[in-house]
């Protein structure tokens, strides 16, 4: 059925399109990744950079800064009771039930690193010592970047309105 000459050819020809297919790659990377200028970081450029006159970009202005106080004056519970949805995978409201992080029954106003049953990490005490809406509002917006070497893995609620309904709905379960 298949001989020595057979399998030769066949394992020359794969080889062969190997080589080809190299080859292909080099010559593209050679054409394509010419140096024909640089970036503002001082990295080589990949392309051509096209000059325009009076195309000069305006300087960015600053976002202002919301005021969170004023924003939770003005949340929603309701809505916030919505958004618990993405929490509650991981956290429960009832007291003394954790699940994979804390439960969040009374945590508004409480002491971090506080409910009973549950092993925090020790990151939270670093950065504060009660669970304040404005303390809540930093930790939900960024929990990594406001408490590094936290336990929680939640991305982050980036909306300061979507945070501020989460923390008033919070503030309405008892402890």
């Amino acid at each position: 059925m298949f001989d020595t000459m057979t399998i030769t050819k066949t394992i020359g020809g794969l080889c062969g399109a190997l080589l080809i297919f190299l080859l292909g790659g080099w010559a593209a990377s050679a054409i394509f990744n010419t140096k024909v200028g640089s970036n503002h970081d001082g990295e080589v450029a990949q392309g051509y950079r096209i000059e325009v006159a009076g195309a000069e970009a305006p300087a960015a202005e600053p976002e202002p800064e919301i005021d969170f106080s004023a924003v939770f004056a003005a949340a929603d519970a309701v809505a916030g009771e919505a958004l618990w949805r993405s929490c509650k995978a991981c956290h429960s409201t009832e007291a003394g039930k954790n699940i994979t992080g804390p439960y969040l029954a009374g945590v508004v106003g409480r002491p971090v690193d506080t409910a009973e049953g549950y092993t925090y990490s020790g990151a939270l005490t670093l950065v504060t010592d009660v669970w304040t809406p404005e303390n809540l509002n930093d930790f939900i917006e960024d929990p990594k970047g406001y408490a590094p070497g936290t336990k929680m893995s939640f991305r982050g609620m980036p909306e300061v309105e979507d945070r501020a309904n989460l923390i008033a709905y919070l503030a309405t379960l008892g402890g």
